[in-house]
């Protein structure tokens, strides 16, 4: 025998566990952002505003690599595929890419470095990933990027050994900013 209420009370708590899990699934993205930035879990890096205040003589080669999602036609590849300097030292690579389609297309990069640990001392002062990027047709251009090793990474027991840093990104296509988004090449429109 059913008690009374008891179907609205099983309903009231499906409905509460359902509404849990789905602010828990959106709280979910921004939390492990947050996570690996704060931790560089998984080679994610940190933003710095300046370079480091020293310079060790132990060197690092850091190595560059670049892909584009399945969706994505442009063409992007490292300028110069690595790179060794100073831990501490201020480095400055660059990226090409290339739109060979004849329409404009946006796009944001992604990123991450390997070993995973040197994510924590991995430190971009200024990015190409930082912003969306945006190509006209038949538009290449290249792109830099601004970074330095901690040389705190020398006093992590972990971390010391790692001599080999792969920094790696993606681009991904994105939708077109809305100044851009109504133009197109056929009605004669210019792009800044």
């Amino acid at each position: 025998m059913t008690r009374p209420g008891g179907n609205s009370r099983t309903a009231a708590i499906l409905i509460g566990i359902v509404v849990t899990m789905g602010a828990l699934a959106w709280a979910a993205v921004p939390f492990y952002s947050w996570f690996c930035r704060v931790t560089g879990y998984g080679g994610t890096t940190n933003v710095a505003t300046e370079g480091a205040t020293r310079v060790l003589d132990q060197t690092v080669t850091v190595r560059f690599d670049a892909n584009t999602d399945p969706a994505m036609p442009w063409e992007f590849k490292p300028v110069q595929r690595q790179m060794t300097l100073k831990i501490g030292e201020t480095g400055m690579a660059f990226f090409e890419a290339y739109n060979p389609t004849d329409h404009t297309i946006a796009g944001t990069a992604a990123y991450n470095v390997a070993p995973d640990l040197a994510g924590y001392y991995f430190n971009k002062i200024q990015c190409f990933c930082f912003t969306e990027q945006v190509l006209k047709p038949h538009e290449r251009v290249q792109m830099p990027v601004i970074f330095y090793v901690d040389p705190e990474m020398m006093d992590d027991a972990d971390a010391r050994d790692i001599r080999d840093i792969t920094l790696s990104y993606t681009f991904y296509q994105t939708e077109l900013p809305k100044d851009q988004a109504s133009l197109s090449p056929a009605d004669g429109a210019t792009y800044n």
